[in-house]
């Protein structure tokens, strides 16, 4: 998720035709950098349900850290360790930049609001695609933290939506499930038409 001028969108891999001119060279050039250590629709271990994580250690630690390193210099706002190609049931994210990185291990959705409310949502698995999904406005979530403590997170609005679209990766499921059935096949057509065009330049 990233940040666009008018509103933030997850794992955005912000409108060619906007984004790139604005950025800073040095800032661009990192961006690249980590988005091409992302996963791209199409790889299988994006479809794979990831597992527990068992052990509280140094290495998933700097996993967690990378993994921050990564959603940051993407430009994103959440991150699943399944977009990396790692199996284990973590994700990251920040909401904003003075809110706090959240390391959440093994999360569990306990609580979901009957409330929905539809927003465009973006992937940096899916570059360049955004569809509308539709999901509940506020969430009660249980997880570990990377010290392996009990954590109960209550989230509103945004973040909500961030952490169900980071436990979806950690699940095999992407937007592409999420959203209407014209958008999925929209969303599709130009994916495969990107892949016939071949890479730019």
């Amino acid at each position: 998720m990233t940040q666009t001028a008018e509103r933030p969108t997850f794992e955005e891999d912000q409108l060619e035709d906007v984004e790139p001119p604005e950025l800073d060279p040095e800032v661009a050039a990192r961006r690249a950098a980590a988005l091409s250590r992302v996963r791209i629709f199409g790889d299988p271990v994006l479809r794979a349900r990831a597992l527990p994580v068992e052990r509280f250690d140094d290495e998933l630690r700097a996993e967690a850290a990378r993994m921050a390193g990564i959603m940051h210099d993407a430009l994103g706002v959440g991150l699943a360790a399944t977009q990396l190609g790692v199996m284990h049931r973590l994700l990251v994210y920040r909401v904003g930049a003075d809110a706090p990185l959240a390391v959440l291990v093994n999360p569990r959705l306990e609580w979901v609001s009957d409330e929905v409310e539809p927003l465009e949502e973006g992937c940096l698995s899916l570059p360049g695609i955004h569809v509308d999904v539709e999901r509940p406005v506020h969430v009660r979530v249980g997880a570990l933290d990377d010290l392996g403590e009990e954590v109960l997170i209550e989230a509103s609005g945004l973040e909500a939506r961030v952490i169900q679209h980071e436990i979806d990766h950690l699940d095999g499921v992407l937007i592409l499930d999420r959203t209407s059935r014209e958008e999925r096949k929209a969303a599709m057509r130009e994916l495969r038409e990107r892949e016939e065009a071949g890479p730019a330049g």
